[in-house]
């Protein structure tokens, strides 16, 4: 087997390259409150601005880009929950080619909708029942498309990390960094950009209490699969870390901590209060990790990433009520 990393912090670069001028280069926010309420001084890095609402067109867009022409004439196919769909869709619109997205049928309908919005054909499984690994390989064989998964891809990991590599450039040197993981591209890309930048800086994954795949992967040592989480950060509800982004976890993450989603709700009415930012469950665990004081020893400059903010105003009203 081949000792080469998976991802490496050139991989990064060249991906800010190509991202440059069509990404979203997103806001970092600071809030005297959120200090305060921490401990530390922190700093927010807001994907929830990025295009189609989420990091996930920096992946979809670096791997697109580097397709051959007669992939693009043929297609491409993806799953995702929703915010990969709606990042596929849309690079794919840029690039000229076409999109079929495998989604759960559970999937918030503010997120089908966008993804059928840039122009893609949906197809539907049961996230429960069925393998959406499985089906979306079936699905590309049958119908000659080039597969681009929502984060086991060298390409994807990449375009992810620019998110890190942002984020440091414009704050400098951090003493930690929070991050959401579900299926672990964002966190591997992350880790690979922070981690070549300053070495001693601290990488922590952020997962919800009953999607703690990764963390129990970690402690074992191996992939753990685990049941579908039933949580409200759907975007974080896979079973098992994929093989390509926990090699590069395993390696370069510090540690993972676990948010309730009681806290989530909290974390997620702070950012609308505070911060005046409407963010998604799965985009808020990282911010809900350091309000709840989870990130120990607590840092003095922590950098935190919302990974999104497509949420629907009313389920963002019923999440948030009463909290």
């Amino acid at each position: 087997m081949s000792s080469d990393p998976v991802v490496t912090f050139e991989d990064v670069q060249a991906a800010a390259k190509r991202l440059e001028g069509v990404a979203h280069r997103t806001p970092v926010v600071t809030s005297a409150t959120l200090n305060a309420l921490v401990g530390a001084e922190v700093f927010v890095k807001c994907e929830n601005f990025q295009r189609v609402g989420a990091f996930k067109f920096r992946g979809a867009y670096n791997a697109i880009a580097q397709l051959s022409p007669a992939q693009l004439a043929r297609g491409v196919a993806a799953y995702s929950s929703g915010n990969h769909a709606q990042a596929v869709a849309l690079a794919c619109r840029e690039a000229g080619a076409s999109a079929v997205i495998l989604m759960p049928a559970d999937t918030p309908a503010s997120k089908v909708a966008a993804t059928t919005g840039y122009g893609a054909e949906v197809v539907t499984y049961d996230r429960y029942t069925q393998d959406r690994v499985a089906l979306g390989n079936q699905l590309a064989a049958d119908r000659g498309l080039t597969l681009i998964p929502p984060y086991e891809h060298p390409h994807v990991m990449a375009g992810q990390g620019t998110v890190a590599l942002e984020l440091l450039d414009e704050v400098g040197p951090l003493d930690g960094l929070v991050v959401p993981v579900g299926g672990g591209g964002l966190l591997a890309g992350s880790a690979t950009a922070a981690k070549a930048v300053d070495p001693g800086i601290r990488v922590i994954g952020v997962e919800p209490e009953d999607g703690d795949d990764t963390k129990r992967s970690l402690e074992a040592g191996h992939r753990v699969r685990i049941p579908v989480a039933r949580t409200i950060a759907d975007g974080q509800a896979a079973d098992i870390p994929g093989e390509l982004t926990f090699s590069v976890n395993q390696r370069l993450v510090d540690d993972i901590v676990l948010v309730s989603d009681d806290e989530i709700r909290a974390a997620m009415k702070l950012a609308f209060e505070r911060l005046k930012m409407v963010v998604e469950p799965s985009g808020a665990t990282a911010l809900a990790a350091v309000l709840a004081g989870r990130v120990n020893p607590r840092p003095a400059r922590i950098g935190v990433v919302i990974s999104g903010g497509n949420v629907d105003t009313r389920r963002f009203a019923e999440l948030v009520a009463g909290v």
